[in-house]
C-alpha cells in the first residue's frame, strides 16, 4: 500500500479509484475510508455499487454502457439502479443527486427508460457441469432422479413452466376424449383414436410422397440417376454429349467435347448412359466411342404406372391396418359412424401427439447436456453409463471445485503432476486456471515447461475429440502467457518485477495467482486418491498464496 501509485493522489486530494486493477489490499483500503466518509470521490464500476455498502452524496454516471469480460455493453437495469441508488447517505443528506455527465457515450433517454423499468429477471448460475453431474448423480443413484432435479432447477424454470402448461392443456382434452368416447357408444380408448391420427397421417405422406405426373416421376429419376461420371445428353434428341463433373440441386456441371465446361439444368438433360467414368477430359473421347459401339446403353426412363404399383403397397397396409381399429362385429352403418368418430376426433388426437413430442423435446433440452457430458465420462472411466453408477475415478473427479475438472482429472489420471517441480505445476494450472483470451505480458516459457504443456495438450486434444463426438462444447485453449506469468512467481520472482515485466494490472495477476493457489489446493485435497501429486500441489499453494495474493 506504501508503494501504490495512486498513494499520493489519495492523500493529497481524497479522491481513489475501486477496480479489478487493484490488489485486493488496496480495494480494501478504499472501501473503509469511503464508509468511514474520508474521501471526497471515488471512482468505481458497477460492481463495487452491486456489492459494497458506501452510499455517496452525489453520484456521477460517465455513459450509458459499462465494459465487461467481452467488450463494452449497455447498462442492464439493475445495475443502473444499484449505481444511482446510493446517491444520499443516510442521517447526513436528505436528498442524493444523480448526474449523467455529459460526453459521446452518454444517452438520456435510455438511462430514464433503465431508472423506470423493473429490476432484470434473476439469471441462474445452474449448469450441467461434470462435477455437478457426478455429484448427483452419486447422491440419487439414478439418471432419472438427476433429470427431476435438473427440471425442478431454477435454470430451467421457464422450460418447466412450459411443460406444466402443456402437460395441463394435454390433460384437458384427454378428458373431453374420454367424454366423447363415453357419449359415441363405441369401445374406442384414447389410444386408438392416437393410432388412427397417426396411421392417416403417414398413409398421407406415403401419397404426398408418390409421384402423380410423368414429369414428377422424371424429374425424381433424374435426381437419383444424373452423377458424376455419367454421360448424358441435352434433349432426347441431342447429337452431343456431356461428361457430368458435378451436382448441386438442379444445377449440373458438364464437360463438353471440345473440353469446355458448361452448365445445364436438371429438367433439361435428355438421355442419361449407364457406365461411368474418371471426371476427366480423355474419358469422354473414351465415352463416345463405347456409346457409338453400343457398349454404354441409355438408361431405361420409368413408367409412371410401375412406379404407382411399387408405392401403393405400403399405403394399402396402412389401409389394413386403418381398418383393424374398429371391431369386426360392426355393421356397415356402424362401421361408417364409427370411422365418422374418429375423423371428427382427428384434431385432438393430432394435438395430444404435437403436444407430447414437444414436452419431450423441452425436458430434452433440459437434460441433453447432462447426458452428452455423462458419454464423456463414461468414455474416460469417471461413471458407468449402463449402470449409472458413479466409479472409484469418479469419486475423487467430483471432489475437485475447478474451472476444468475433466482436463485436470485427466492430467492426474496420466501422472503429469507426479515428480514435477513446484514452478511447473504452478504453470500447468495456471494454464487452465486463467481466461483463454487475456495476456500477461512477454515474460518467456522455459523449455522444461513448454514440454510438459506440450504433452498436456496431447491430453486435451483427446478430451476434445470426445467432447465433440457427443455434443459437448470443447474447452477453451489453456493459456501459455499464464503459464510463464505463474512460473516466474513460484521461482521466486519479487512481486514489483512481476509487475513490471509482465505490464499486467495487478489485480489481474492477483486473480490469476488466487485462482492457481485455489485450483491447487483442491489438487491438494487429493490425498487418497492421488497422494504424489496432492503433495506436490499443496507445496506449489503455498509458494503461489504468499504476499500480495494472500
Amino acid at each position: 500500500i506504501k508503494t501504490h501509485k495512486h498513494r499520493r493522489l489519495l492523500l493529497r486530494g481524497g479522491v481513489a479509484a475501486h477496480h479489478a486493477g487493484h490488489i485486493p489490499a488496496w480495494k480494501l483500503l478504499i472501501e473503509k475510508m469511503m464508509s468511514k466518509g474520508l474521501l471526497n470521490a471515488i471512482f468505481a464500476t458497477s460492481t463495487v455499487a452491486a456489492g459494497v455498502d458506501f452510499p455517496a452524496r452525489t453520484v456521477v454516471v460517465s455513459n450509458a454502457d459499462t465494459r465487461g469480460n467481452d467488450g463494452w455493453r449497455p447498462l442492464a437495469a439493475s445495475e443502473l439502479q444499484q449505481m444511482t441508488g446510493r446517491a444520499g447517505r443516510r442521517g447526513k443528506d436528505n436528498v442524493g443527486f444523480v448526474v449523467l455527465a455529459p460526453g459521446q457515450f452518454q444517452n438520456p433517454k435510455k438511462i430514464a427508460e433503465l431508472l423506470k423499468s423493473p429490476p432484470d429477471a434473476l439469471q441462474s448460475k445452474f449448469r450441467s457441469t461434470y462435477t455437478s453431474l457426478l455429484n448427483l448423480l452419486d447422491a440419487f443413484g439414478s439418471f432419472a432422479l438427476v433429470r427431476e432435479i435438473a427440471e425442478k432447477s431454477f435454470a430451467f424454470r421457464d422450460t418447466s413452466a412450459q411443460i406444466d402448461r402443456l402437460q395441463n392443456l394435454r390433460e384437458t382434452r384427454s378428458t373431453r376424449l374420454r367424454e366423447q368416447i363415453k357419449a359415441s357408444g363405441f369401445a374406442f380408448s384414447i389410444e386408438d383414436i392416437r393410432a388412427f391420427e397417426r396411421l392417416t397421417s403417414v398413409r398421407l405422406r406415403l401419397q404426398e410422397k408418390n409421384p402423380t405426373s410423368r414429369g414428377e416421376v422424371r424429374q425424381k429419376w433424374l435426381e437419383e440417376n444424373v452423377e458424376a461420371g455419367r454421360i448424358v445428353t441435352k434433349s432426347r434428341n441431342g447429337k452431343r454429349f456431356f461428361l457430368v463433373l458435378s451436382v448441386f440441386g438442379e444445377k449440373v456441371v458438364v464437360m463438353r467435347d471440345d473440353g469446355q465446361g458448361a452448365t445445364l439444368s436438371l429438367p433439361h438433360i435428355g438421355r442419361v448412359y449407364a457406365k461411368k467414368y474418371a471426371v476427366k477430359e480423355a474419358s469422354l473421347d473414351i465415352a463416345i466411342e463405347e456409346i457409338h459401339a453400343g457398349v454404354n446403353p441409355p438408361l431405361d426412363e420409368p413408367k409412371i404406372s410401375h412406379k404407382k404399383d411399387d408405392a401403393d403397397e405400403p399405403v394399402e397396409l396402412v389401409n389394413s391396418l386403418i381398418e383393424k381399429l374398429t371391431p369386426e362385429n360392426l355393421s356397415e352403418d356402424e362401421r361408417r359412424r364409427a370411422f365418422q368418430f374418429l375423423w371428427e376426433t382427428w384434431n385432438d388426437a393430432e394435438y395430444l401427439e404435437k403436444s407430447g413430442r414437444d414436452i419431450e423435446y423441452l425436458r430434452g433440452d433440459v437434460w441433453q447436456p447432462f447426458e452428452n457430458r455423462a458419454q464423456v465420462l463414461n468414455h474416460f472411466g469417471y461413471l458407468d453409463f449402463a449402470a449409472q453408477k458413479v466409479t472409484t475415478r469418479g469419486k475423487w473427479l467430483a471432489d475437485l471445485r475447478v474451472d476444468r475438472p475433466l482436463l485436470v482429472g485427466e492430467a492426474l489420471r496420466h501422472g503429469i503432476f507426479d515428480n514435477l517441480q513446484p514452478k511447473y505445476v504452478a504453470g500447468l494450472m495456471a494454464s487452465l486456471a486463467a481466461d483463454s483470451d487475456r495476456n500477461y505480458g512477454e515474460i518467456h516459457l522455459s523449455y522444461d515447461l513448454s514440454d510438459i504443456l506440450s504433452e498436456f495438450e496431447q491430453i486435451i486434444f483427446n478430451v476434445t475429440g470426445v467432447e465433440l463426438k457427443y455434443g459437448v462444447e470443447a474447452s477453451e485453449e489453456i493459456n501459455f502467457s499464464a503459464a510463464a506469468t505463474a512460473e516466474a512467481w513460484a521461482e521466486g520472482t519479487s512481486w514489483e518485477d512481476l509487475v513490471f515485466y509482465t505490464k499486467a494490472e495487478e489485480g489481474d495477476l492477483v486473480r490469476l495467482l488466487s485462482r492457481t493457489g485455489e485450483a491447487l489446493l483442491q489438487v491438494a485435497n487429493l490425498r487418497d486418491s492421488n497422494p504424489n501429486a496432492a503433495a506436490i500441489a499443496r507445496e506449489t499453494a503455498a509458494i503461489i498464496l504468499r504476499e500480495p495474493i494472500r
